[in-house]
């Protein structure tokens, strides 16, 4: 991790969904070059955070800035040319079917930059090479593809900008081990060459084990952070079933340290 201001700042956070609080008074920070995962009980609201903290819906109370920067507080310009530092991976890829691969990595340099067509073809296919893709998935619509695919045509399409943050929603979500652990492989090195910050909503031990510096678990409406290490130590009845049960105590006390 780099030294600087936190790449995302929370202070204060309140989310209601429905008219039920979700996420009461949580603070906590993310750093240059870390990777946060987020874990929690079904319901616990870790998606809707991750929707909050990237403008998608609006928290109840609290401050959220991004590279030092409240964003509630810019206009809609100054507000875009932040965003354009954050990539986003929502957790079924969200791509446009309609799009082949290559049109919607496309998406994002097109809306952004203006550069010649030429030109955004050349990054699309260099995006779509640096994630592991084969030449040929560029011309191919979503539906032709594998999930592990569309997760990686996904993952192209968010770092199309070379984001310095990364917002990743349950990433291996559906896909086999194999393909799991393949792409939380190309998530490490992608990261350590490129050195972003990334934000991790999972379920998945393994990949939080492969992945993240710290964990921030949500529980009772708060956060507990810590490495796993740490978490699987607290007494929180929920972070001792969930890191102390026969998924969590096989994979030894590997990480936080694993990267």
């Amino acid at each position: 991790m780099s030294d600087g201001p936190p790449a995302i700042a929370v202070k204060g956070l309140v989310t209601r969904v429905g008219g039920r609080v979700l996420h009461d008074h949580l603070d906590f920070d993310v750093w240059p070059g870390e990777v946060l995962g987020v874990v929690g009980a079904s319901g616990a609201g870790k998606s809707v955070l991750l929707r909050v903290l990237v403008g998608l819906i609006a928290p109840a109370a609290g401050r959220i800035e991004i590279f030092g920067t409240d964003l509630a507080t810019l206009d809609r310009r100054r507000r875009r040319e932040i965003e354009a530092h954050a990539g986003v991976l929502f957790q079924d890829g969200a791509l446009f079917s309609s799009l082949t691969v290559a049109q919607n990595v496309a998406v994002p340099l097109r809306e952004t930059l203006g550069l010649p067509e030429r030109l955004i073809a050349e990054i699309a296919a260099l995006k779509i090479a640096l994630v592991g893709l084969p030449e040929d998935a560029a011309p191919k619509y979503p539906s032709e593809l594998s999930g592990g695919m569309r997760k990686r045509a996904g993952l192209a399409r968010a770092l199309a900008l070379d984001p310095k943050l990364l917002f990743l929603d349950e990433p291996t979500a559906g896909l086999d081990p194999i393909a799991a652990a393949e792409f939380d492989g190309l998530l490490v090195d992608l990261q350590r060459a490129q050195g972003f910050s990334v934000f991790l909503v999972t379920h998945d031990l393994d990949t939080l084990a492969t992945t993240a510096d710290r964990v921030a678990v949500l529980v009772d409406k708060g956060l507990i952070i810590g490495t796993i290490d740490e978490l699987r130590r607290h007494p929180h009845p929920w972070l001792r079933a969930y890191f102390g049960g026969p998924r969590g105590t096989h994979r030894g006390s590997d990480h936080g340290n694993a990267r």
